[in-house]
């Protein structure tokens, strides 16, 4: 009994029977799963398992789940040619170990981001202490004249003299203020 989601069979053998160089049966297990035009699918997983373990394997599996099975083989049987020593189980830890650095590097991301947020809000903080302080800072500046005084008199103030002409730096510090 055929499962409904594989293709109908051609009369030519399938991959395993060529592969074994055996006359393939109306009733092949392997010929569902190892079509003639994959020869190298079933060349890899007899090369790793064997015919017969397969076919015992096959055997022991539901029908519906025969598929997956051989699928699971034919990776499992690729990653076991490419790594000899650890197979799956190195392919395993790989994916594990990179895993555990890229959690590693997302906290770093994390923490990195929480720390941009935090002084993205102190620079807003010191925007907003600054709008609210008093917008006349002209006593800062020793070269602004002061409104209503050095008009008169020639009184240096702001180092301007009363003429607005601007007083040399020793005499502007020499100067005494003078008001009205």
């Amino acid at each position: 009994m055929r499962s409904t989601h594989q293709e109908p069979r051609s009369s030519s053998s399938c991959a395993a029977c060529k592969f074994l160089k055996r006359r393939c049966t109306p009733n092949c297990q392997f010929a569902p799963y190892f079509r003639s035009d994959e020869p190298k699918k079933f060349a890899k997983v007899h090369k790793v398992f064997g015919a017969s373990n397969v076919s015992k394997i096959l055997n022991e599996v539901a029908e519906e789940q025969r598929e997956d099975t051989v699928n699971s083989l034919v990776y499992e049987a690729e990653v076991r040619l490419q790594d000899p020593v650890y197979g799956c189980i190195g392919a395993i830890a790989s994916l594990q170990h990179r895993m555990v650095e890229l959690q590693h590097d997302l906290l770093l991301a994390r923490a990195r981001l929480a720390c941009c947020a935090a002084d993205s809000h102190h620079h807003q903080q010191q925007q907003l202490q600054l709008h609210q302080q008093p917008s006349d800072l002209s006593f800062l500046d020793p070269f602004v004249q002061m409104p209503g005084i050095g008009s008169g008199g020639g009184a240096a103030v702001g180092g301007f003299d009363g003429d607005q002409n601007m007083l040399p730096f020793d005499q502007f510090i020499t100067s005494p203020f003078q008001f009205p």
